[in-house]
Order: C-alpha cells, then sequence, then structure tokens
C-alpha cells in the first residue's frame, strides 16, 4: 500500500492593496518633472503611483539611506571613520535613540502601512563577505584588536575581530529593524539587497555563466536566519548592468536572484512566507532604457517566480529636463502597456485558480510560464477617460486550462485548499491520501513498477511519497 501527500505552499501574507497579487511600484524622485518641467509622468498605471509629490520617502515607501537612519557606523570615501566606522565603536543606546527621531520625522503616521526599506550598504554582517572596497571593516576591527593585545597571534586577533564586528553588527542591524516595526507595527521592514546571491560572475566567464548563486553564498544566506526572523519583507535587488542587455544571461541572473529571495522567504517564519518586493530600474545601470525582452526578464520573471511585487527605483538624474520627458514616453509606451499586461494577468489568475485567497506562482519554478494576458483574449489600449490604460476582453477556456497547466496557488494566510477555497486558519498544510494496492497479474505476481513509475509523476509534481 503506498501513501501520497499531497502539501500545499505554506502560506504568505496577503497582498498591501485588496486583490493585488503583484504589485509594481514607482520609486523615484521624479516630482521636478512636474514643478520644474511641466511634464506630468501620469503614474496612474502603477499600483502604488508614488508617493505624495514622488519623492523617495512618503506614505507608501519610505527609504532609509545610510546617513539618514540613527548613527549608523561607516568609512567614508577617504577612509575617514564616520559615528566610529565599525560597529563595535559605536553606542548602540545612541544609535537607536536617534534612530528613533528619524523614524517619527520620516513617518509621522503611526498606522503607516507601507513599505518601509533600510539601505545600509557600506558594510555586511558577516565577515567573509566583507571584500574587496569593504575590506576596510575587517582591516580596522583587526587593527582594534592588535592594539588592545599586541602580543597576542594572528589567528586568535583574526578570531576575536571577526566576532566582535559580527556580533556588533547584528545588533545594529536587528535592534534597528525591532526598534523600526515596534514605533510601526505595520509597515513592511526589510533592509535593502537582502538576500544577495552574488551570482555577479557574467562579466568574467559570459559564455558560461548559469546565474546560480554559489552555494557557498546559499549557506551564508541560511546563517543570516537571525535577520530574516525580524524581518517582515525581504527587497533583494535585480538591477541590470547594460553588458546583460537583451541576453539570455539576464533572464538568468534575475531568475536565481528572485528565487533565492523566496528561499529565503520561506524558511524566516513558521507562520507565513515573507512577501518579497524586488527591487528594479526601468533603465539599464546609466540610463538606457530596458529594450521589452528585459521587462519580461525582470518585472514579469518576478511575478512569475511568486513576488509580491517589483519596485522600480530610480535617481534624481530621472529628473532632468530631457530625462522627464524620456521616462513619460516610456511609461505611456512599452512599460506602461507591460506593467498593466502583468498586474492583470495577476489578478485574473489569482481570481480563475485561487478564489482571490492567493496568489499564483509557477508549478515548474524553472520553467518558461508568465502571467501574460493572451493577445487572442485581450487589447490593452489608451482610454480617453480616467485611468491610462484598459484592458478588454475575458479569458477563453484555453488560456484557463494553460494557466491550470503552468499555475499553483499559494495562499494567503487565513486560506488553505489547492485553490485557496477553505477558510482554515489553523491549517498550514491540507493533506490529501491516496491509497493504491498493487494487484496480482495473471501469473499470481505483484508488479509495483507500474505504480513506482505513477508515483514518481506526482513526485515531480510536488507529492510525497511513503510506503506502507
Amino acid at each position: 500500500k503506498i501513501i501520497l501527500h499531497f502539501s500545499l505552499f505554506a502560506l504568505t501574507r496577503a497582498p498591501l492593496a485588496l486583490h493585488k497579487p503583484f504589485m509594481v511600484v514607482w520609486n523615484a524622485p521624479t516630482e521636478q518633472c512636474r514643478l520644474r518641467y511641466k511634464v506630468d509622468l501620469d503614474l496612474g498605471v502603477f499600483d502604488i503611483a508614488s508617493n505624495i509629490n514622488e519623492t523617495l520617502s512618503g506614505s507608501n515607501v519610505t527609504i532609509f539611506y545610510h546617513t539618514h537612519l540613527g548613527y549608523y557606523p561607516y568609512y567614508s570615501d577617504n577612509g575617514d571613520p564616520v559615528n566610529g566606522g565599525v560597529p563595535q565603536n559605536e553606542s548602540l543606546i545612541k544609535h537607536l535613540s536617534k534612530a528613533k527621531s528619524d523614524i517619527d520625522y520620516c513617518i509621522p503616521m503611526k498606522k503607516f502601512q507601507g513599505l518601509a526599506v533600510i539601505d545600509w550598504e557600506n558594510w555586511r554582517p558577516q565577515w567573509d563577505r566583507n571584500w574587496g572596497n569593504k575590506s576596510i571593516y575587517r582591516n580596522k576591527s583587526l587593527e582594534i584588536v592588535r592594539r588592545r593585545h599586541p602580543r597576542w597571534s594572528e589567528d586568535k586577533i583574526r578570531k576575536v575581530a571577526k566576532e566582535e564586528f559580527e556580533n556588533a553588527g547584528r545588533s545594529f542591524m536587528n535592534n534597528t529593524i525591532l526598534l523600526a516595526e515596534h514605533m510601526r507595527p505595520n509597515g513592511l521592514w526589510g533592509y535593502y539587497l537582502y538576500p544577495d546571491c552574488y551570482n555577479y560572475d557574467y562579466k568574467e566567464h559570459p559564455q558560461t555563466y548559469t546565474g546560480k548563486c554559489p552555494p557557498i553564498e546559499s549557506f551564508r544566506n541560511d546563517l543570516l536566519l537571525w535577520l530574516w526572523k525580524e524581518s517582515t519583507a525581504l527587497y533583494p535587488s535585480i538591477y541590470l548592468d547594460y553588458i546583460l542587455k537583451s541576453s539570455p544571461n539576464a533572464l538568468k541572473f534575475v531568475h536565481y536572484r528572485v528565487k533565492e529571495a523566496i528561499r529565503v522567504a520561506s524558511i524566516a517564519r513558521n507562520d507565513y512566507v515573507l512577501p518579497v518586493f524586488v527591487y528594479s530600474r526601468p533603465f539599464y545601470c546609466g540610463f538606457g532604457l530596458l529594450f521589452q525582452r528585459d521587462l519580461v526578464n525582470t518585472i514579469g520573471e518576478s511575478a512569475a517566480l511568486g513576488a509580491a511585487g517589483v519596485v522600480l527605483w530610480g535617481s534624481m538624474q530621472y529628473a532632468s529636463s530631457k530625462s522627464c520627458l524620456t521616462v513619460k514616453r516610456y511609461i505611456d509606451g512599452p512599460l506602461g502597456h507591460y506593467v498593466i499586461n502583468v498586474t492583470s494577468a495577476a489578478k485574473l489568475c489569482s481570481k480563475v485558480l485561487c478564489k482571490k485567497n492567493g496568489r499564483c506562482i509557477r508549478k515548474n519554478s524553472d520553467s518558461s510560464a508568465y502571467l501574460h494576458l493572451s493577445p487572442t483574449d485581450f487589447k490593452i489600449h489608451d482610454s480617453e477617460r480616467g485611468p491610462r490604460f484598459q484592458v478588454t476582453g475575458e479569458l477563453s477556456l484555453e488560456s484557463i486550462e494553460a494557466m491550470k497547466q503552468r499555475f499553483i496557488c499559494q495562499c494567503y494566510q487565513g486560506w488553505t485548499g489547492i485553490f485557496c477555497e477553505l477558510p482554515d486558519q489553523r491549517l498550514l498544510e491540507h493533506w490529501v491520501h491516496v491509497v493504491f494496492f498493487a494487484h496480482p497479474n495473471p501469473l499470481g505476481r505483484r508488479h509495483p513498477c507500474c505504480l513506482w513509475s505513477c508515483c514518481r509523476s506526482l513526485l515531480s509534481a510536488g507529492w510525497s511519497v511513503s510506503q506502507k
């Protein structure tokens, strides 16, 4: 007798906006386009169009850079220490007191429910990840211990320096986010660029590039469980270098970075999977517009893998006169059309497959299935009134069947079942027991081969098998 257990994905947090399983957020300081150059970007195409006046920080999205949250210790580009330089040199109590004031100033709304991103990139909390221009944090930590204990061996100095740096770094990051969550508990708090995949070797080995995260980096991400447990959202980055433009390597780069973030999101907590908001840019590093293929490789890939949304970030460079016109044409054209396509398809799939109680994600994460509207079923066209774009059409039976073949539901908290149809908050898993019996053939022998062939197919679809 063989018993098959089917367990659904762990539950995830419900989206910020009702019935919007995948959101695209505009987060660029483009208010000057309207105020100075009279160019209205018409950001209504986005689920969270922007903050008031299109600033980087506000009621919907707030970014805390390293100079705007407490007394973050770091070294300047000239090698000068700021706030002690390394975390073990700065008072945590003093830092948290200042951080409290900064949070009150930047997020005055106590019921803030937006994205809250801490952007601390000068050093990493793990010793072994501070290489290149971040080596200064290891070297200065070694100097501190060496001055205190000039007679110690280099091995002992290194061991103690590593412990002091990592312990202090962990305290700074954990206590800062704990304070933030205590003050604004409804915000989605996390650190920008965490987790990282470190799959940057496309420059050195473009022909053999796989995009996969090095195993050691996934292991190091596991060691950051202390950080994931305190986060309420993850904010990885998929910014594309121009060298990746419209290449297969662009898809590989994005695919494995988002996949790693979703893996980390699934181990952070026992009660639900953390929402993943992927930081992207509508331009390559520089100011070249993303080609259509790379809109699919970034926004489309993130949606299909199960991200809660994409945040399109931009710098002050977006707000010059020429840039404003470029950005407007792009939003009114390829970018706006694609955003409407993906967000509409995600809503439709959630409605048809998941009863609006979950989001659709790929059955096979490595497949090429995307949440796109079928061009034979739907048309996207300019609207004379109301929203910038209008979607008309309806799902055909063929499109519904294709969705069922390619996607599966990840239910929101409070729902379970294959189609998120069961309102049971107590269950994280819904078990289906199927019993097979091996019947003897005409010669009286039992042949389980066909059974195991069947089981292998079920295993590949996510079933677990036990034999009794």
